[in-house]
């Protein structure tokens, strides 16, 4: 898997209630926490489970993102 960084789109393996399986990196560390584009709900798991979930990372943000304030 490529390097991980705030604000980077994912595709997960599977999909969220909503029906979207892109989500947005907004914490990386030890635990990795994403909010999902369709409605907006945020999921933190540990680094190993998010390695097995995500599918490929769809691009790099092009702006950079200020924090982990889920506000922002």
């Amino acid at each position: 898997m490529d390097e991980l960084l705030l604000g980077d789109l994912v595709q997960m393996r599977k999909k969220h209630p909503c029906g979207s399986d892109r989500f947005t990196v907004i914490r990386v560390g030890a635990d990795i926490k994403i909010r999902c584009e369709g409605c907006g709900r945020i999921v933190m798991m540990d680094r190993a489970e998010f390695v097995k979930r995500v599918k490929k990372i769809l691009g790099h943000s092009e702006t950079p993102v200020r924090g982990t304030n889920e506000e922002d």
